[in-house]
């Protein structure tokens, strides 16, 4: 493991300076899941969801919390992202919903902290739309899957 960049020598905190790194092509993937009981997931399967589009809010809120990344992470870099995509697939064996997001920039730092982050307000948004057909809903297993670019090069967990 390397040195934690976020502390300076003095053990002080700090956001990393990236203005002399060269921009390379950056991309990161991840993933997280929400348990729900079956009746719930049927809910959303049937359109019967009391809140309405409850996959197509929560893929748009994905993708508007990895924008503000940089808001809600204290010494997060704001970024332009060149894309940022959020996929909510509906799971029958879990029950649930398996929720992924990639996130894309041409820059000098990385966008793992985006795709975690879209796929942690995607899932939130899942809970938020049906809460009131399932509170007992869990939010789990949000993970990084891949990255790529960057002076640390290529990532995919295990």
């Amino acid at each position: 493991m390397s040195a934690l960049t976020h502390l300076d020598s003095g053990g002080r905190v700090h956001m990393v300076d990236v203005g002399d790194k060269t921009p390379t092509a950056r991309r990161a993937v991840a993933e997280g899941r929400v348990i729900c009981a079956p009746a719930t997931l049927a809910l959303v399967q049937d359109d019967h969801a009391p809140k309405g589009a409850v996959v197509t809010t929560a893929e748009l809120a994905g993708i508007l919390g990895a924008k503000r990344t940089a808001d809600l992470i204290p010494l997060c870099h704001p970024l332009g992202l060149d894309k940022v995509s959020v996929k909510i697939d509906l799971d029958e064996a879990l029950p649930g919903f398996i929720v992924t997001a990639e996130a894309r920039v041409s820059g000098p730092t990385g966008v793992e902290m985006e795709a975690l982050t879209a796929v942690s307000v995607a899932c939130l948004t899942l809970y938020d739309m049906l809460k009131a057909a399932d509170r007992g809903m869990v939010i789990s297993q949000v993970r990084l899957l891949s990255k790529s670019g960057g002076r640390s090069g290529d990532w995919t967990a295990s």
